[in-house]
């Protein structure tokens, strides 16, 4: 088990690295790492996976703060929905859901198999974005954002990234390219500050009197990727952020097809 947790806070560092350098992809890696290295419970790694992810965020968005890629405008934007939508979500919504959702003679669908299934799907669907190459016309002057658009993309990040305990970055890049016109490297920095500040707060409605936490995994797992979230940032100035962006979805694709085998087939 000790070797574990080594090989777990080694992998740590890679979770920090992949926020510092495409602004996405914490939670995809900081879930599968806690259930199936760190030998954590499904629905508690979601929400370690906030917390960590969160923090490290935070850290890494006031490193792109200070390199003035962040848009603090678009921050409070999207940010007012999406926090809201991921603490309705894991105050109200989780632990409503039944342990037992379905069963047969043959087979059982128990609530943390059912939220891995999800987090694979949500893995899948965000892989296939990262795999696309991205071309977005960045118009230039000011650009009119369309608020009800940005209001409803905000929740539905919320609420998916608060059902499965993500950050949420590879849905909300996107959505500032798309919605809000950002140029990359701002969507960036600028989804570092939402995903801390929705990442946070999520956990903070996991908090219940009954909930035991392993404090001493969590701040060691959190410590560790932030140290890879400084390195991240100082490799995004050396690395072409695309480039990365295409292989980490081919990577994040095969981990949600071997969650999805390793849950339903492979048991």
């Amino acid at each position: 088990m000790e070797f574990n947790l080594i090989i777990g806070y080694i992998f740590a560092v890679v979770v920090g690295i992949t926020l510092g350098l495409i602004g996405s992809g914490g939670s995809i890696l900081s879930v599968p790492i806690l259930v199936y290295i760190m030998g954590v419970e499904p629905i508690l790694a979601t929400a370690y996976s906030l917390f960590i992810v969160g923090t490290t965020a935070l850290f890494g968005g006031f490193q792109k703060a200070k390199q003035k890629l962040v848009d603090f405008r678009k921050v409070v934007l999207f940010g007012i929905p999406t926090v809201l939508s991921v603490f309705v979500t894991r105050k109200i919504i989780v632990p409503q859901i039944p342990e037992i959702l379905f069963t047969t003679s043959v087979f059982t669908l128990h609530k943390s198999v059912f939220i891995m299934i999800v987090f694979a799907i949500v893995m899948i669907f965000a892989s296939i974005r990262m795999i696309k190459p991205l071309q977005v016309k960045i118009e230039e002057g000011e650009v009119k954002l369309n608020y009800t658009k940005i209001f409803i993309q905000g929740v539905l990040i919320g609420l998916v990234a608060g059902f499965v305990g993500a950050g949420g970055g590879f849905l909300i890049i996107p959505a500032l390219l798309f919605l809000a016109k950002t140029p990359m490297k701002m969507a960036v920095g600028t989804s570092l500050f939402i995903v801390a500040a929705q990442s946070l707060i999520g956990f903070l409605g996991d908090l219940r009197p009954e909930q035991i936490l392993d404090w001493k995994l969590l701040l060691t797992f959190t410590m560790c990727s932030i140290i890879g979230v400084f390195i991240g940032s100082y490799l995004s100035k050396k690395i072409e952020g695309e480039k990365l962006k295409t292989g980490f979805g081919w990577f994040v694709l095969a981990m949600g097809i071997y969650i999805i085998l390793k849950e339903l087939i492979l048991k």
